[in-house]
């Protein structure tokens, strides 16, 4: 496969295709709810898809177009070219691009691409100077399936914080998984059981913002399908068990220069932290009840986001404890200088909460804006009264109070655009309604034969 239209990258995706016996290619992109959604096409087609683009109807994707303007187009991005490691072992290979989309009247990329958001908060950074790198640490439960092959709660192991076999059975399912994500490029720094029954983390090195982005998605993917290789279901729900600690995202963020330099780390601070990572965590607390609509976007979200379950509720930040919502965690030399947003969970869209989290950020040092006072104190400990002492908020309660938050948020709704911030808050308004005028069995066990 030659031709002298492409660029180096996608002249090699091409030798790879033909060279690794790919027959299919999944070319991937994300609604706006974070699904990622794929068109899948012979492998042959791969040249007209760096040339011309794939055609698909974007009218049947939640949020993007209406149904008369329903033509967009696919366009893969070859650096996100990978083998899908689960299609290798049925004797012919398949792969994955993650692809932008773009309009197909304008040719200008599509708006409502949560992608795109992420680019444009990117290009914000990258005229004040600044790349922007990102580590997330997605959490998730293994559960057993029934006999239908349906998912239940029901772990499949008693393991607790960092245990080992025999306690911790699914070691074998999380091997698996890695040697899945190596395949496809992954660098992965360490798994272990977390805190609950039947709930794992997996860390992968910190990357440029966009690509950790990708990642999320890869990794969300790839963890089914691995673990139902294995007869078990994945779910990155929030809380899928009550009383029990939910699954996060704990996300890492730091800038860096035009030199390479980190641009939040500062020697001469009591904290090691410059004037613009000060700037950056005033901005994210600023704006953290808009940004909560879309780091925990869904009503489950805010069964995990409640005290004593080690989920961050209190705007504030902490330089030891991690009682508050962004903590700056230790670190080893000036390169890793960061701070950590501990709020998300794992059921966003990582484009746009990624977009949010910088835009904010970006927000805060442009503006100038004062950080408070680090709270080394156990922030849980605290009554009403001493939070108001100390003068810390709480995140939104519920799905609804944070999408009114967002919709009042002017600098995090522009963050968005338009088009996607109004799409998005159509959509959860219509899921919070749906869920309050619904009964749950809590409700049936407590009041049918009571009243």
């Amino acid at each position: 496969m030659t031709s002298g239209n492409l660029t180096e990258t996608e002249q090699a995706v091409l030798d790879e295709i033909e060279e690794k016996d790919v027959d299919f290619l999944r070319l991937q992109f994300t609604d706006i709810l974070g699904t990622v959604k794929n068109v899948s096409v012979p492998a042959r087609q791969a040249e007209k898809a760096f040339e011309e683009g794939i055609y698909f109807d974007g009218s049947s994707i939640e949020g993007f177009v209406r149904i008369q303007e329903s033509d967009m187009r696919l366009k893969p991005d070859p650096e996100t070219f990978a083998i899908l490691p689960w299609r290798k072992k049925e004797g012919s290979a398949a792969a994955r691009m993650i692809c932008d989309v773009y309009d197909t009247y304008t040719s200008e990329p599509f708006e409502g691409d949560p992608r795109r958001v992420l680019k444009n908060a990117l290009d914000r950074a990258n005229e004040m100077g600044y790349t922007v790198n990102a580590a997330p640490e997605p959490e998730f439960f293994l559960f057993e399936e029934d006999e239908e092959g349906r998912a239940t709660t029901k772990t499949n192991d008693a393991g607790g914080y960092f245990d080992l076999a025999p306690k911790d059975l699914a070691s074998d399912v999380r091997r698996d998984i890695i040697y899945g994500l190596e395949s496809m490029g992954f660098e992965v720094e360490a798994s272990h059981h977390e805190v609950a029954e039947g709930q794992h983390e997996i860390n992968f090195t910190y990357d440029d913002a966009l690509t950790t982005a990708d990642n999320v998605g890869t990794f969300r993917t790839v963890v089914r399908a691995i673990a139902a290789q294995h007869d078990l279901h994945a779910t990155f729900m929030p809380k899928p068990i009550p009383k029990i600690n939910g699954s996060g995202m704990h996300t890492h963020i730091s800038l860096f220069t035009e030199d390479g330099e980190n641009a939040f780390h500062d020697d001469d601070d009591e904290f090691n932290l410059s004037e613009e990572a000060h700037a950056f965590t005033a901005g994210i607390l600023e704006h953290a009840p808009a940004i909560t609509a879309i780091a925990n976007p869904t009503v489950n979200s805010y069964k995990r986001l409640v005290p004593g379950y080690e989920a961050p509720v209190y705007v504030a930040w902490s330089d030891r404890n991690r009682s508050a919502l962004i903590r700056r965690p230790a670190a080893r030399t000036p390169a890793a200088s960061r701070i950590e947003l501990r709020s998300p969970d794992p059921s966003c869209n990582p484009y746009l909460a990624l977009a949010v989290m910088i835009h904010a950020g970006l927000d805060g040092i442009e503006q100038g804006l004062e950080c408070p006072d680090p709270v080394r104190e156990n922030i849980y400990d605290f009554d009403e009264q001493k939070r108001e002492e100390y003068g810390i908020d709480t995140l939104p309660a519920n799905l609804g109070e944070a999408v009114d938050a967002l919709e009042e948020d002017e600098a995090m709704y522009s963050a968005l655009g338009d088009h996607v911030a109004s799409k998005f808050i159509e959509a959860k308004r219509q899921e919070f309604e749906e869920y309050l005028i619904d009964v749950s069995e809590w409700e049936l066990d407590r009041y049918l034969e009571t009243f």
